[in-house]
């Protein structure tokens, strides 16, 4: 069933997946099935390189757990590159432009290009686990982006259009100086979309609680924590939280600040 889920080996059943790839429009990655990648740099981890040009977003999602001792002392974005990390397991140490930053699961940190950033497992000898991401940075004149380092607990709880069931919390400034955003909707069970969406920006989503019925492209799929989802410009979506007592969460990217190039 894939390394992450330590099941491999012989099968005692037909081979399946709930993976859905349609390049240039969506996917549904689940965590069976997933590979390890070998990228120079990540030292004692294993990394799964979930979204990239080659599935047709313009960033590169990872899903990254760190063994004891594992890290990135080579440093990760840079240049061009801005980049994010998010922890969803564990406890790692952050390190940009100088300054050294403690990470708990829930915090994350942004990085803009011409900054690389650094990282090391801290989590007492046990695993920690991080969604990563990269993109090339689209700079406009006049503005730019910082480092932002943060924690979920310090953001503002936002009902999503109005809607009290849902709420959205936004993890980067909405100024200018960012191409791009970071966001987390929350469901409570029995709660959707207002209406199934239909825009110019992409996302690549990793789902952190629950269970939903995601709409890719007016096909109702069912998703679940730990599901990776792609969402191609133009492809419509939304989605229905299910379940019984646990709240349907996901963080998402989403380009925005900027014109479209031609």
């Amino acid at each position: 069933m894939g390394y992450l889920n330590q099941n491999t080996g012989y099968v005692n059943d037909l081979l399946s997946t709930r993976a859905v790839i349609k390049k240039d429009n969506f996917a549904i990655i689940p965590h069976d099935g997933l590979v390890n990648n070998v990228i120079p740099g990540f030292e004692q981890c294993d990394v799964t390189i979930l979204a990239s040009p080659k599935l047709g977003a313009s960033f590169v999602d990872y899903l990254v757990t760190l063994h004891n001792g594992g890290n990135n002392n080579v440093g990760f974005g840079g240049g061009e590159i801005e980049c994010f990390m998010y922890i969803t397991k564990g406890q790692v140490v952050v390190e940009a432009e100088g300054k050294k930053h403690t990470l708990t699961a829930g915090g994350y940190i942004y990085c803009p290009s011409g900054v690389t950033l650094y990282f090391e497992n801290d989590n007492q000898g046990n695993d920690s686990q991080a969604f990563l991401y990269k993109r090339k940075y689209q700079p406009v004149a006049g503005h730019q982006a910082h480092v932002v380092v943060n924690h979920i607990d310090n953001l503002e709880k936002v009902h999503y259009e109005g809607m009290t069931d849902v709420i959205v919390e936004d993890l980067l400034p909405k100024t200018l100086g960012f191409d791009m955003n970071f966001h987390i909707l929350t469901f409570k069970p029995g709660a959707c979309h207002g209406y199934i969406e239909t825009h110019v920006q992409e996302h690549g989503a990793y789902v952190l609680s629950g269970e939903g019925v995601y709409n890719f492209d007016n096909n109702w799929i069912p998703v679940k924590k730990g599901d990776y989802l792609f969402m191609a410009a133009y492809s419509p979506q939304a989605c229905y939280a299910v379940g019984r007592d646990e709240s349907f969460s996901y963080i998402y990217s989403k380009d925005c600040n900027r014109d479209v190039e031609i």
